[in-house]
């Protein structure tokens, strides 16, 4: 059991509270971390479909985007409780929050993806066809690649958002960096006790910024030919 005291009870005292727990933190970091990305990884392979058929049929487009719209609005602790009965699982069932953010995600990307795949010229679209490329080559070869800029640009939203998200289930019993913040409320009796709040805090910026730094490197390696673009 942890017990506060008023001697450390100072913001800048986070670090002493992460030695003293830092086998707790670092298990529930984990956990924050496949939490976080497990939904976006599933929502982009979800999204990639839907935003094609939205880029292709361009009455698809609006009530797509409408409906994915509507799910986000959705309050993120109502939906972390409905998943499991809707799904059949048990209460705080390690599944509960990837189901959920994996909803957040494919409303967020499928706007994303039709979106990235509307930026491609024409022309190079015409090119790629009289060259012979099928519907599903130039989609893979031609169209993708050239949306990857713009795709990146939303799993780098939709991500930044999931790392802040799961921390919201922490409050309903989930390991996760929001086990932090429920800490410090609850040792906040009578006076407040800032430093697991104040880690949970620090550890979510680091980790949305590791997150956004590998979604930018992914992207640079993934388009090779705007480097070669803008060194001309």
């Amino acid at each position: 059991m942890i017990v506060a005291s008023s001697a450390d009870s100072s913001p800048w005292h986070f670090w002493a509270y992460f030695l003293d727990h830092r086998h707790e933190d670092l298990g529930w970091l984990w956990d924050h971390v496949w939490l976080s990305a497990l939904p976006v990884v599933i929502g982009l392979a979800i999204s990639l479909p839907l935003g094609y058929l939205a880029r292709r049929y361009r009455w698809v487009y609006p009530p797509m985007l409408s409906i994915t719209g509507l799910l986000y609005t959705i309050p993120s602790i109502a939906l972390f409780v409905i998943v499991p009965p809707l799904f059949g699982l048990k209460s705080l069932d390690p599944l509960q929050v990837p189901i959920a953010l994996t909803v957040y995600s494919v409303a967020l990307l499928v706007r994303v993806v039709a979106d990235g795949l509307a930026s491609v010229p024409d022309d190079v679209l015409q090119s790629a066809t009289a060259m012979g490329f099928g519907r599903v080559r130039r989609l893979v070869s031609v169209e993708l690649p050239i949306a990857v800029p713009v795709i990146a640009a939303g799993l780098r939203v939709a991500m930044v958002s999931n790392v802040s998200l799961v921390a919201v289930a922490g409050t309903i019993g989930m390991n996760n960096l929001g086990r932090l913040f429920d800490q410090g409320i609850q040792l906040s009796t009578p006076t407040a006790y800032y430093p697991p709040i104040v880690l949970g805090i620090v550890l979510c910026v680091l980790l949305a910024t590791v997150f956004d730094v590998v979604i930018v490197l992914a992207n640079r390696a993934a388009t090779p030919w705007r480097r070669a673009v803008a060194a001309r």
